[in-house]
């Protein structure tokens, strides 16, 4: 038996972008599909990427009444200084060993918002997506709250963001030109 057929399927290191298949063990790992009809002797599967998911939970925050933004961590504030974005800040994901989805998100709402109504619809907006796009079971929402903002507070960030937007698209434009 060769080296790499001794090791476990939990020793395997995640490859993010090759979408191999491994066993649901540790954050950063694939996470693997897996249906009640599966043939057992089948070589064929179906692969999530952890960073999928958590696109499809951030994409489903903006539809979600009284949540005005995603919060991200250090490295996600450092994007934004030099005008990258990350669709997924503020979302991490966890397997489960049952091969369901945790989730864990990091919002920020306005101000009057009952947070309590918005964990519902987060909630519901999460498994709602994860499970008609995926498959997936959803194992569980955690919600933390970053912050509060107000009416002005939330005009003052789009007119931020509308800015950074506008200086990106005439580099990209100068860019384009040279």
């Amino acid at each position: 038996m060769s080296t790499d057929e001794s090791r476990s399927r939990q020793d395997v290191e995640p490859d993010e972008d090759a979408g191999t298949e491994l066993a649901p063990s540790a954050e950063g790992q694939d996470i693997e599909a897996v249906t009640d009809d599966e043939d057992v002797d089948s070589e064929d599967s179906l692969t999530f990427s952890n960073g999928v998911i958590e696109k499809i939970v951030a994409i489903a925050m903006r539809e979600v009444p009284g949540v005005v933004g995603m919060k991200g961590s250090w490295f996600n504030r450092v994007q934004d200084a030099f005008g990258a974005s990350d669709s997924t800040k503020g979302v991490t994901v966890e397997v489960t060993p049952e091969s369901a989805v945790r989730v864990n998100i990091s919002v920020l709402i306005e101000y009057g918002a009952y947070a309590p109504q918005v964990f519902e619809d987060v909630k519901r907006a999460v498994v709602k997506q994860i499970t008609g796009m995926t498959g997936l079971e959803v194992a569980g929402v955690n919600l933390r709250i970053e912050d509060v903002l107000t009416a002005e507070e939330i005009e003052q960030r789009n007119r931020r963001a509308a800015k950074a937007e506008k200086e990106k698209a005439e580099k990209a434009e100068k860019d384009d030109e040279e």
